[in-house]
């Protein structure tokens, strides 16, 4: 399965439901020729702006990561003063509602499986 820059992956934790903004999409560099079909992703967690990491898009699958959304998210209302450094600026307004997924980009996804622990 393909992943693409501005699509939200999420999973169930052992407490929440964590929901991760794709920032990031880039070919492996190996040399090794099985290793040239990867893709490295880079996830920031919509929660903690933060919060980075990398994986390949296999690893991601194999995880249990599932697809929330392709749409973009924006917070609006971010308290943290270091938004900007770690947030992109969004390509169209984040006011937008998108009629196929019922919301607007600055609204939060709605999980697609219920918080096993609320």
């Amino acid at each position: 399965m393909k992943v693409q820059t501005g699509e939200i992956y999420g999973k169930q934790t052992s407490n929440k439901f964590v929901m991760y903004n794709v920032l990031k999409v880039s070919k492996t560099k190996g040399t090794n020729k099985a290793n040239t079909d990867q893709e490295i992703v880079t996830l920031q967690n919509i929660d903690n702006l933060l919060s980075l990491f990398e994986t390949t898009s296999q690893k991601l699958f194999s995880s249990g990561y599932i697809l929330i959304s392709q749409t973009p998210y924006i917070d609006l209302n971010a308290t943290t003063p270091k938004k900007r450094k770690a947030a992109k600026k969004p390509t169209r307004c984040p006011l937008t509602l998108d009629f196929l997924e019922a919301r607007a980009d600055s609204e939060r996804p709605a999980p697609v499986l219920q918080d096993l622990f609320s």
